[in-house]
């Protein structure tokens, strides 16, 4: 496994960051625990998930799993840097983002001391390497939110702050009103960044470069899109992906000839295009590492494999051509 600073930290993660969604709602207990052993016996580190993960049945299923996969012992939580995400209302069988009751969702002071609290006791820790922020919340000021931070630092509860699903202009914010009182801000952005949705490039990715923000990307194969979508469609293997990117993109004239193109270059130099994707990503400036997400020991060792995929010039001039992103910012889409 290849490793790197997260942003501008000391903190050294690995180039492939474990997901977790899958375990509770696709993957059992026992698999995810196997899943998990696998990802750190190949040398992963970083594992990614989030209060809500678990369906809206059972919101907290998934920190619970990772919680009894600690309490195996062997030093799992000591060589994991665990990140873990709030923002939506943990009320079961509610939407994450649906109405809730005044002060149990979003970033306030007193959400975020909740939430917390709630994740440790599920996740069986005593603290979280990194807290992320879920999504925006525009009525709360960041004076506010980085004096919550704050405490739970103090406390030992959290130690970096990261963000997920923020425009740019949010991220300079956050780190302004950081910088303004001597605290260290934001520390990773995860956003929705692949082949196939590049719009990360004109505003996000360079407002965590700027500031020195590590980028996680989610959802690298663009919901199987990325992942030979054409192939499987075939051999009648992609049914899980309907409904979702994979079967909507398709649909679409434009997008089909676009992913055709994709694997029909792949299959020339005898490529898989889910790892492909994956290597892509691990190119870009500013990327840390992309959020995998597998359901099957296959699932993880073809992202692992990904790591050590060298991509020639060639090749990368190739895939811009058939997935070209939006060009410098603002130059690109300003001029």
């Amino acid at each position: 496994m290849k490793y790197t600073q997260l942003g501008r930290t000391g903190l050294q993660v690995s180039r492939l960051v474990l997901g977790t969604m899958n375990f509770g709602p696709q993957t059992d207990e026992a698999d995810s625990h196997a899943l998990m052993d696998a990802a750190l016996d190949a040398g992963v580190n970083f594992f990614d998930t989030a209060d809500i993960y678990g369906v809206d049945e059972e919101k907290g299923r998934t920190e619970k799993i990772l919680g009894s996969w600690f309490a195996k012992g062997g030093d799992r939580r000591d060589k994991v840097v665990l990140a873990t995400k709030m923002y939506g209302d943990m009320t079961q069988g509610k939407a994450w983002n649906a109405p809730s009751w005044p002060n149990h969702s979003k970033l306030s002071a007193v959400n975020i001391r909740r939430s917390v609290e709630a994740s440790l006791r599920r996740l069986g820790t005593d603290h979280i390497d990194i807290y992320q922020f879920h999504h925006v919340d525009r009525a709360t000021p960041f004076e506010e939110i980085w004096q919550a931070i704050d405490v739970l630092i103090t406390q030992g509860k959290i130690l970096y702050a990261g963000t997920s699903n923020f425009p740019g202009y949010k991220i300079a914010q956050a780190n302004e009103t950081a910088a303004r009182t001597g605290r260290l801000g934001l520390v990773s952005e995860q956003c929705l960044y692949n082949l196939a949705e590049r719009r990360a490039e004109m505003e996000i990715i360079p407002a965590a470069q700027e500031y020195g923000l590590g980028v996680i990307p989610w959802s690298p194969l663009h919901q199987g899109l990325l992942g030979g979508a054409l192939r499987k469609e075939r051999e009648g293997s992609g049914s899980r992906t309907k409904g979702g990117r994979s079967a909507a993109g398709l649909a679409d004239p434009a997008v089909r000839a676009q992913v055709q193109a994709y694997e029909d270059l792949l299959a020339k130099h005898d490529l898989d295009p889910g790892e492909v994707a994956l290597a892509w990503l691990l190119t870009r400036p500013g990327v840390t590492g992309p959020i995998v997400g597998p359901r099957t020991p296959a699932h993880l060792e073809s992202a692992l494999r990904a790591v050590e995929l060298e991509l020639g010039e060639e090749l990368l001039g190739a895939l811009d051509e058939i997935f070209p992103g939006p060009g410098p910012s603002p130059e690109a889409f300003a001029w």
